[in-house]
C-alpha cells in the first residue's frame, strides 16, 4: 500500500536557529524532507505558514524517556506521552528498556518496535536494556537500527540492576553500539535508606531525598563508568549527572570526537533542594534533585561543553501513586510537553542563549548518536522542525496537560515562550493548539560502521 503523497509547506520568513547562527528566511518542505532554506523562496506550496516574528527550531530529539509502553500503561503510553512531545516541541524520542516485558530481548526489543510504529506521534527508537546474564543477546543488538544500550548501574525498576562487575565489563567491551548509563551506587544509597528509617521510620521527609541518593553515590557509580569506559575503549554517554563534582569526569568542548559524553536534564537545570518543599514527591527522580551550587555547576557545564546533550527523563506515575509516603512514592516526573518551554525560559533569563539550546536538544544529539539526516535545519534532511513565539506567555495547567497522569511539576508556572507548530518528518502534526489526524513518526536510523 503506498503511502499517501505528502504535502509541500512554505515557512515564510522564520527567525532561523540552527548550526550555531539566526537568519530570517523561508523553509520549503517537500516529501517529508527540507528542499530548500533560503532568505527568500517563490515556489508553490500546498501551505504556506507566515512565521514573521516567529522563531523555527530543529525539534527537540530527546534521548531520554519512559513513555511506559508495554505493560505500564496505567501511567502513560507511547500514545498519549508523544502526543505531548509534540505539543512540546519534541520531534524524536528513545525509549528506556524497564518496562513490563523488560526490552532485554531483541524478540522484546522488535516487540516494541511493533508497538512504536502504530502509536507514536514523533519518530522513536527503543534502547536495548543490559542485566547481568544477557551478553550473548546483547552482542546481536543492530547499531543502525537500535539506539543504543542502557545499563543500570544503580537502583532500578524491572530487575535490570547490573551490579557484578564482570558484567559491566563484558558489556563495555562487547556492545556492538552506544552505551548510555544510570549511575548511583545501590549499597551506598541502601545504607543511607536505612540511616533515614531508623531516625523517620515511614515518615521520611521529601526534602531527605537528595540525602539518600546522595552526591557521593553518584561520583563513584559515574567515575567508576568513565574509568571502565577508558579501560576498554567503550562508547560511553552517562545520563542525567546532579552534582557539581561529576561534572569534572568530562571534558569540555565540542561532542565531535568524543567516546565519552554526558547528559544533564531539564528539571535538574531548572529546580533544587529549596523546591522539595511546595513540590515534594513531585520532583522526586533518580538521581535526585540537588542543591542550587550543584544545579548552577550543571548550567556551567552545559555552556562549557562538559555536558553535551540536554534531555528529559519523562517518567509518568499517577497522581495516587505520589500521593504516598517518601518510601513509597515512586521516582519520576513527566515534562515533555513543558522541556522545550522551560529551556526557553532560561533563555529568556540569560542562563543561555539559543544557539546552546538548538546544539544541545538537537545537534548534538544526531552527532552522537549517529543518528540519519535529522537534527538540523539542513536541504535534504528530514523536516523535523518546531515554531516557536518566544513572547507569547502560557500558564501550564491541568486543563491542557496531555500527559495520562494529567499533572506536571512546572503547574502554576507562567512560561515567556509558547509552541505554535511542530513538524515531524514533514508532516504537521501541531498548529496554534490543534492536532492534525494522527500518522506514526519513523523509526529512527542511524549511520553507524
Amino acid at each position: 500500500m503506498s503511502q499517501p503523497q505528502l504535502k509541500r509547506i512554505l515557512i515564510s520568513q522564520a527567525t532561523i536557529v540552527n548550526e550555531g547562527s539566526k537568519m530570517v528566511g523561508d523553509v520549503l518542505i517537500s516529501d517529508g524532507r527540507i528542499a530548500k532554506v533560503a532568505p527568500k523562496i517563490d515556489e508553490p506550496a500546498d501551505q504556506v505558514i507566515d512565521a514573521t516574528g516567529l522563531t523555527l527550531l530543529p525539534g527537540m530529539i530527546d534521548d531520554q524517556v519512559h513513555f511506559r509502553d508495554p505493560g505500564l500503561t496505567s501511567k502513560g503510553d507511547i500514545a498519549t506521552e508523544s502526543k505531548a512531545a509534540v505539543a512540546g516541541g519534541t520531534t524524536s524520542f528513545m525509549d528506556m528498556p524497564n518496562v513490563k516485558p523488560t526490552t532485554t530481548t531483541i524478540e522484546n526489543l522488535e516487540a516494541k518496535y511493533q508497538i512504536g510504529s502504530q502509536k507514536a506521534w514523533t519518530n522513536y527508537s527503543f534502547y536495548f536494556g543490559a542485566t547481568n546474564d544477557n551478553i550473548e543477546e546483547l552482542k546481536q543488538v543492530n547499531p543502525n537500527t537500535v539506539c543504543g544500550v542502557k545499563v543500570f548501574m544503580g537502583a532500578s525498576t524491572g530487575n535490570m540492576l547490573v551490579d557484578r562487575e564482570q558484567a559491566l565489563r563484558d558489556i563495555f567491551t562487547y556492545s556492538p553500539t552506544l552505551i548510555t548509563t544510570h549511575c548511583e551506587d545501590t549499597p551506598m544509597i541502601k545504607a543511607q535508606e536505612d540511616k533515614y528509617r531508623e531516625k523517620y521510620g515511614e515518615d521520611v521527609p521529601m526534602s531527605a531525598h537528595p540525602e539518600i541518593r546522595c552526591r557521593e553515590a553518584c561520583y563513584k557509580s559515574s567515575s567508576f563508568a568513565v574509568e571502565l569506559a577508558k579501560e576498554t575503549g567503550a562508547d560511553l554517554h552517562v545520563l542525567h549527572l546532579t552534582t557539581a563534582e561529576e561534572m569534572a569526569l568530562f571534558e569540555p568542548g565540542p561532542v565531535e570526537g568524543k567516546k565519552i559524553t554526558a547528559e544533564a536534564c531539564v528539571h535538574h537545570l531548572w529546580f533544587t533542594e529549596e523546591d522539595y518543599a511546595t513540590r515534594g514527591s513531585y520532583i522526586k527522580c533518580n538521581p535526585a534533585i540537588k542543591k542550587q551550587s550543584d544545579r548552577d555547576a550543571i548550567r556551567q557545564a552545559v555552556r562549557e561543553g562538559r555536558i553535551d546533550i540536554i534531555a528529559t527523563d519523562h517518567a509518568p506515575h499517577t497522581d495516587e501513586e505520589k500521593q504516598n509516603s517518601y518510601f513509597m512514592a515512586p521516582a519520576g516526573l513527566p515534562q515533555v510537553q513543558q522541556s522545550l518551554s522551560a529551556l526557553l525560559d532560561m533563555v529568556h533569563e540569560g542562563v543561555f542563549d539559543l544557539e546552546t539550546v538548538v546544539q544541545k536538544t538537537a545537534h548534538n544529539v544526531a552527532i552522537r548518536y549517529q543518528i540519519a539526516d535529522r537534527g538540523y535545519i539542513r536541504e535534504g534532511y528530514w523536516a523535523d522542525i518546531v515554531l516557536v513565539d518566544m513572547n507569547k506567555p502560557h500558564t501550564d495547567d491541568k486543563a491542557h496537560n496531555l500527559y495520562k497522569c494529567q499533572w506536571s511539576p512546572w503547574e502554576g508556572h507562567t512560561f515567556k515562550s509558547s509552541v505554535i507548530s511542530t513538524i515531524v518528518s514533514g508532516e504537521l502534526k501541531y498548529y496554534q493548539g490543534e492536532f492534525a489526524e494522527f500518522t506514526p513518526g519513523h523509526r529512527l536510523l542511524f549511520n553507524r560502521r
